[in-house]
């Protein structure tokens, strides 16, 4: 199918039902009852068009919004398709919402319905929706609901939907909804404050997916194969999703990301999309269980990180090591890729930058990792390695269908179908944000010969010291937790003469102040007089979810954490 004919995502997954009617496509681990629920295409479609019967029932028309609210599962995608299928615009919530969060984006969307899939969750809306006095039309709930909300046109989604047979036959046409019409209005993680909602359309949607497309046509595999875990109310998972769709693939949902590694045994998946932090991860537990093998295993392991690293930075290697590389891919990297499932053809990383060293291991071993780049705001993606030539110190080529310019102070802009259409009640920011058509990204970088984009520094993120030095906090907080011993860091220091740290200890390791003390100073050895560490604060807890100090794709929400630990902060230099 063509992507740049096609008027709308609806119109994207039925004709690919259409061709798929009786393959596999969604399946998912039930935690509840520990069984595998599994979707043909023809059933994905079939509860599409009954819950879409359901909201025309409830007369939702065009451009009227309506919150998802779910943990990843098969009725996130159909509850998508199906409120885009009746003219709705998805307005995607992360479960990780406190209750101040859904009242802010209740008031600035005024949704006419909800679907939501749990009691805790629907619990929070209802307090957050009772707060500001405002009622939603209807209630589609996923799973059971105990408590008798009887003043709420509750609508039982297994009832309704999944076990009843379909009331009239729902026709969707192609015609109702253009590529310029707003598909979602996606609230951004929120790393400085109240999250803005960015429309964006059907058209940079499926303007993104073509080029997700044309990059994805040199990874080989007779039918694609996903692990879906990042959550899908983020623009970089909700537009794979539809990626997904267009390649026609089958999908798993993860049951979580402590079951991560073993969903990835059990879905096998060719392809698997995830944020720095799961690579930072990935890395450091490989490391860890290095230092434990000895002998020709050990000599092995490192030959292959060796050789494999040459091949990444396009060193010439000899006769004898294109031999013995050969053999290391048959006995190393042949291993390492059926523990994960044995048919990985590529890993892509987004939604934050990968540190080099990092992506340059994970190649090394044979785990081809392709670094991209995007932001919300561009539907999301913008450039991406491609698989057969990557440069692990770039985020790669932009997309086909994107322009990328660099502005004369560093800025990326960016221009293309896929830009938003704006931000949802807030003109101001729009206007400050897309300026003669160029959205302006607040990201700084530089384009290589060979087309490579390159980002050097983030404009809202450095840190400017007391005699006015550019830092870029991000590359000295990489340094650190390249390190397995420490698995987070945040460097402070605007405004002051020197700069500190705030560490966590990774668990698995019992260190004194005076071993961290040691690391860092390793680390300050790769760093120039201004991004030294001059001292460091030892944390009890890391950054989660549910202390609100990361956002839902792992983000450090900066500002969270600096006001929390102001105090110890701010005495590193009361005490001089």
């Amino acid at each position: 199918m063509n992507l740049s004919l096609c008027n709308n995502l609806p119109e994207l997954f039925f004709e690919k039902s259409k061709n798929n009617s009786s393959k596999q496509h969604l399946i998912f681990i039930n935690k509840e009852n520990n069984k595998k629920e599994s979707y043909s295409w023809q059933q994905t479609e079939k509860e599409v068009l009954a819950l879409s019967n359901i909201l025309q029932e409830q007369k939702v028309q065009k451009g009227e919004r309506v919150m998802l609210v779910s943990e990843n599962r098969p009725e996130w995608l159909i509850s998508d398709v199906a409120i885009m299928s009746n003219g709705g615009i998805t307005v995607p919530n992360y479960t990780t919402y406190a209750i101040k969060d859904f009242e802010h984006i209740i008031q600035d969307s005024k949704p006419v319905g909800l679907v939501v899939s749990s009691q805790i969750l629907l619990d929070k809306i209802i307090s957050a929706s009772n707060n500001l006095n405002y009622s939603f039309n209807f209630i589609i709930h996923l799973d059971k609901i105990e408590n008798n909300y009887s003043n709420q046109n509750l609508i039982s989604y297994n009832s309704e939907v999944k076990f009843s047979p379909q009331k009239k036959h729902f026709f969707f046409d192609k015609d109702t909804l253009a590529r310029k019409d707003p598909a979602c209005i996606i609230y951004t993680s929120g790393t400085e404050g109240n999250p803005k909602g960015v429309i964006l359309s059907h058209g940079g949607i499926l303007s993104n997916c073509d080029g997700a497309l044309d990059l994805l046509e040199d990874i080989k595999a007779k039918k694609h194969t996903f692990l879906t875990w990042l959550p899908l109310s983020h623009s970089y998972e909700h537009t794979i999703q539809f990626v997904q769709i267009a390649l026609g693939a089958k999908v798993f949902y993860a049951e979580s990301l402590e079951k991560l590694l073993l969903n990835i045994k059990e879905a096998k998946p060719t392809i698997m999309t995830a944020v720095p932090r799961f690579y930072n991860n990935f890395y450091n537990k490989i490391k860890s269980n290095t230092k434990k093998i000895q002998g020709l295993k050990k000599l092995m392991f490192n030959k292959t990180i060796e050789l494999g690293e040459k091949l990444m930075l396009h060193k010439n290697i000899t006769n004898v090591e294109k031999i013995i590389n050969y053999f290391l891919d048959i006995l190393v990297r042949r291993k390492i890729k059926k523990n994960l499932g044995g048919n990985i053809k590529a890993f892509i990383s987004g939604g934050g930058p990968l540190d080099p060293q990092v992506g340059l291991f994970l190649n090394a071993l044979g785990l081809k990792t392709m670094q991209g780049y995007g932001l919300t705001e561009a539907s999301p993606v913008v450039s991406c390695n491609p698989v057969n030539f990557i440069k692990v110190e770039t985020v790669g080529k932009v997309l086909k269908n994107t322009q990328v310019k660099i502005a004369e102070d560093g800025e990326i802009l960016v221009s293309g179908e896929n830009i938003m259409l704006g931000y949802w009640n807030n003109e101001e920011a729009t206007k400050n944000t897309i300026i003669n058509d160029w959205l302006h990204t607040g990201d700084i970088g530089e384009i290589d010969a060979d087309g490579y984009l390159k980002i050097t520094d983030r404009k809202k993120d450095i840190i400017v010291n007391s005699g006015g030095d550019n830092i870029s906090p991000a590359k000295i907080e990489n340094l650190l937790c390249a390190n397995p011993e420490i698995d987070q860091a945040l460097i402070f220091g605007d405004n002051k003469n020197y700069l500190v740290a705030l560490i966590f200890i990774n668990k698995e390791f019992n260190l004194s102040r005076a071993e961290i003390g040691m690391i860092i100073d390793n680390v300050n050895k790769e760093l120039a007089a201004i991004e030294k560490v001059k001292n460091f604060h030892i944390l009890d807890e890391g950054f989660t979810l549910e202390n609100n100090m990361l956002t839902p794709t792992m983000k450090m929400k900066r500002y969270v954490i600096v006001k929390k630990f102001f105090d110890v902060l701010n005495n590193f230099y009361n005490s001089k």
